[in-house]
């Protein structure tokens, strides 16, 4: 049984018996919460439902406390007290908790994956940086942050797909191309650096590009038009830079099911995104121009949809993608943006009711900024470019492993102090070194074990297991499942980045304290069904959040 569930069910249950004795007035009962207290002397479980329902029942806490508890009662139940000004401590019976263990035991590589939800498909797009440069570390957050979301919801049982909005239409092509144009003709001694374009990208990459070009094809290209030129060179440019782009995310862990090109969208899904706003009278004229009323949706303004010239703006755009995304049939749609785009959130989401859709199933999900830290100071520029530090620079320096932890620890809505000495430290003040010690020192057991002969068999007495480490790690073990359905539902992966160290935490205290081998024959088993499951849960914690679970270290 999941203790806790029968232990949430056995709160509302008292509640609802107290209100039909007529001791408790009737009312909604408030969101039960129970939580591990901080200490093993204060329960198992604990609940503040009495002080919750204070004002609802319009009663002191402790005797709202007191008829729940004196309604509660099952045999997988020790005892229950009542502490300070109404908390309610649950202390459970022994074999509650070997059961738990066992029943974990015998789940065995599938704890942690949690039944399919009936439900529409859910689609996560995330990191969709402009193909014009090189991804640098805010990218990397996104990247980080957005691949552990489909994970974490995967594993909770949602069908997911995520997807990588490739903006490859538009002026910022336009201006990768020029960009490229420049730099090739300046190689060849046909252009100055004071005529590069206004708005051209001025990154080491675009200067690369055009020496590949160079050495490729020499300088066919500049008996061509400039017209014919740019439009060889955007391709090859969109091209190049699409696939280091895609090489960067897959070194760092992160895949997407889906790539999907804005091109696909123009002409004819904008036109039609358009016309089903004109239908809906969503849509009006001024100035030669196309607006969307989303003033009537809460926007602070309406928004230009198509421009005077018969131009689309980056909003119809974004209006037609978005559209295109319910018609796949997805049922709620997740995006991870930058913070910068806070003010963008409301004209699409205004669009998409106008549109017939329920905006509210289209989350925004926005990203702080990420600030690198050496020696305590500020680090802004790449030593390479003197421009900004690119994702790619970072994992040379860090590796995946820690800059994935680093960028998924914090919640994406807080600014993150990224320190890079901590990163690459061989210490317990690293949490992933900590959390993958852990790991490798299981791994290690097992290797030795093995070479004693010690192995765990279907009657290993899990009673055994009595030290106050030992408890510990299984009451730990039985909130996972718990842990992946909320960091899941709240869009939440930081909590497993902070679940995985707190396990390690309690596995270290334990092998501190505890010995498996050179032990009684069934205690050393007993001890090593711990340690099996322990390793399978921070291996499979840390493939939720896209690090690697080594066995050596």
């Amino acid at each position: 049984m999941d203790i806790k569930d029968t232990l949430l069910a056995a709160i509302e249950e008292a509640a609802k018996a107290a209100i039909a004795d007529g001791v408790f007035p009737e009312a909604q009962l408030p969101n039960i919460i129970l939580e591990v207290p901080p200490k093993k002397e204060m329960g198992d479980f604990a609940t503040n439902f009495a002080m919750q329902s204070a004002k609802t029942f319009r009663m002191n806490p402790r005797k709202i406390a007191e008829e729940v508890t004196g309604r509660i009662n099952g045999d997988w139940l020790e005892r229950v007290e009542i502490a300070g000004p109404g908390f309610i401590n649950f202390f459970l019976k022994a074999n509650v908790l070997y059961d738990g263990l066992k029943a974990i035991m015998d789940r065995g590589e599938s704890f942690g994956q949690l039944p399919r939800k009936n439900m529409k498909p859910v689609q996560v797009e995330y990191v969709s940086a402009n193909p014009t440069g090189p991804l640098h570390v805010g990218h990397g957050r996104g990247a980080a942050a957005g691949s552990a979301l489909v994970n974490v919801m995967r594993a909770a049982g949602y069908p997911v797909t995520s997807e990588y909005y490739i903006n490859d239409a538009g002026n910022q092509i336009n201006n990768l191309a020029l960009s490229v144009d420049h730099r090739y003709l300046e190689l060849l001694g046909k252009a100055t650096e004071d005529t590069f374009p206004e708005n051209g990208y001025h990154g080491a990459d675009i200067i690369d590009t055009a020496q590949r070009i160079i050495k490729k094809d020499g300088d066919k290209y500049l008996n061509m038009s400039e017209e014919e030129r740019l439009n060889i060179f955007k391709e090859l440019a969109l091209k190049e830079k699409l696939a280091a782009l895609k090489e960067d995310l897959a070194a760092f862990n992160c895949e997407f099911d889906v790539w999907y090109s804005e091109r696909t969208l123009h002409p004819d899904k904008v036109k039609a995104a358009v016309e089903v706003l004109q239908k809906n009278g969503k849509i009006y004229e001024e100035g030669g121009a196309l607006w969307l009323k989303s003033t009537d949706y809460g926007d602070d303004k309406d928004r230009v949809v198509i421009r005077d010239n018969g131009v689309p703006t980056y909003l119809a755009a974004d209006i037609a993608y978005h559209k295109d995304k319910f018609e796949r049939g997805f049922g709620k749609l997740i995006n991870i943006w930058g913070a910068d785009h806070h003010g963008y959130i409301c004209r699409v989401k205004a669009a998409m009711s106008a549109l017939g859709y329920n905006a509210d199933d289209l989350d925004v999900l926005l990203l702080q900024m990420v600030r690198l830290l050496r020696g305590g100071e500020l680090v802004k520029l790449s030593k390479r470019t003197g421009q900004t530090v690119t994702l790619a620079e970072l994992i040379e320096e860090v590796g995946t492993d820690a800059a994935r932890y680093f960028f998924i620890m914090r919640s994406m809505d807080s600014q993150l102090d990224f320190d890079l000495d901590l990163a690459k430290s061989k210490s317990n003040e690293n949490p992933v070194y900590y959390i993958q010690y852990a790991h490798a020192r299981i791994c290690s057991i097992f290797r030795q074990a093995e070479e004693t002969g010690l192995k765990v068999t279907d009657g290993v007495d899990l009673s055994l297991l009595k030290d106050e480490t030992e408890i510990d790690i299984i009451n730990k073990l039985q909130e996972y499942e718990e842990e992946i359905e909320r960091a899941a539902a709240e869009y939440a992966p930081q909590r497993i980045a902070r679940y995985a160290y707190e396990l390690a935490g309690k596995f270290h205290s334990f092998y501190n304290q505890c010995r498996i081998l050179g032990v009684d024959d069934k205690l050393a088993e007993a001890r090593l069904a711990l340690v099996t499951v322990t390793a399978h849960t921070i291996r499979h914690a840390l493939g939720i959040l896209g690090v690697s679970a080594p066995e050596k270290m």
